[in-house]
């Protein structure tokens, strides 16, 4: 782990920079609005299961740079 974290100790060079890089896939599911709260009742939220497909997100960071970047890749599933 050490060596790791010493990687983000470097100083910034353009001929090796530091890249962090991660996938995420996430489905797409539509949210309700709640439910309007009614005198002497809690606040309820209807829940609706509705699957729109599966997007991937890939984000990548230059931290000692300032750069970030993030693409959203549909998927036909």
């Amino acid at each position: 782990m050490e060596n790791v974290l010493d990687v983000y100790k470097r100083p910034y060079t353009s001929s090796n920079p530091v890249v962090c890089l991660d996938e995420s896939p996430k489905q797409l599911i539509e949210m309700r609005d709640s439910i309007p709260v009614k005198p002497g009742r809690e606040a309820r939220i209807d829940y609706e299961y509705i699957r729109h497909g599966v997007v991937n997100i890939f984000m990548a960071n230059e931290p000692l740079k300032g750069k970030r970047m993030v693409e959203v890749h549909t998927s036909l599933t």
